[in-house]
């Protein structure tokens, strides 16, 4: 799709209790894309290789969540995540959407479809957590998490690129431009920094497994084999869950599935919304 850029895409709405920044391309059914919770993380950072191929088929609404990107800065305790979603759509005047998620991302989506289920048409999450331990778990936290982590607490290239790398199978694409560009991001914004920091230790978005089951809408649960952030136990867990639903497990594929198997993560989503 011609002219999708980052500045020809970029838009503001004022909802009834945040300041959202968001991305626009496209014309169709509505599909929300959702970042996750990484130093520097956006909609643009996370989706820039799926927004324009998606915008051929759908009306792509990429939002970045209050404390990232240039969405309002938010302290832990009065972050919320799924009502911010809802408040979205109701401020753009949107009845119902697909919703994907990517890491924290993806868990605001799953909370999102029961907690009003009446919005999400779709729900796609990859590399979401499910809530609960797995059996897989290491002790403590994870490479990935620890990796997060430590970007966040001393933002610099060296930290930038052991969170970068541990988020991907393949690093041949983590280049010096990629994490001199996350590095100025974080750095940009200090007041996310301290909004992270606020609930450092705490999850980043809790959900009540009790109310998976009630989850109406087609459900999709992407997760890359070699995850070493969220291990893809969770897509199966989630998977047995919630009644409509089925996992896709990517060998070769780390926490960012949509970066790293972009052609087939844009295929894999267009596939299943169209349905």
């Amino acid at each position: 799709m011609a002219n999708v850029t980052e500045e020809s895409t970029s838009k503001r709405i004022k909802t009834r209790n945040w300041d959202i920044h968001y991305h626009e391309a496209g014309q169709g059914h509505p599909l929300v894309l959702v970042h996750g919770g990484g130093p520097g993380a956006s909609s643009w950072s996370n989706y820039n290789p799926n927004i324009a191929v998606l915008a051929e088929k759908f009306r792509v609404l990429a939002i970045d969540l209050p404390g990232w990107g240039k969405s309002q800065p938010v302290h832990y305790e009065q972050r919320d995540n799924s009502g911010v979603l809802a408040e979205f759509l109701e401020a753009l005047g949107i009845e119902r959407a697909a919703f994907v998620g990517n890491s924290m991302g993806g868990t605001s989506c799953i909370r999102l479809a029961y907690e009003r289920p009446e919005l999400v048409s779709h729900l796609i999450t990859m590399g979401s957590s499910a809530g609960v331990p797995g059996v897989f778990d290491p002790a403590g936290l994870s490479e990935g998490v620890k990796a997060l982590e430590a970007a966040y607490f001393n933002p610099s290239i060296e930290t930038m690129r052991k969170f970068v790398e541990g988020m991907a199978f393949d690093t041949r694409h983590v280049t010096d431009a990629l994490l001199e560009e996350r590095v100025r991001a974080t750095l940009a914004r200090p007041e996310h920094i301290e909004g992270w920091k606020s609930g450092h230790g705490k999850p980043m978005v809790r959900l009540d497994p009790a109310r998976l089951a009630s989850i109406a809408a087609p459900t999709l649960l992407m997760h890359g084999r070699d995850d070493r952030t969220v291990n893809f136990h969770s897509a199966l867990f989630l998977a047995r869950a919630i009644p409509n639903a089925r996992a896709y497990i990517v060998n070769r594929c780390g926490h960012w599935m949509q970066l790293e198997h972009a052609a087939e993560f844009n295929r894999v989503v267009a596939s299943f919304v169209e349905a």
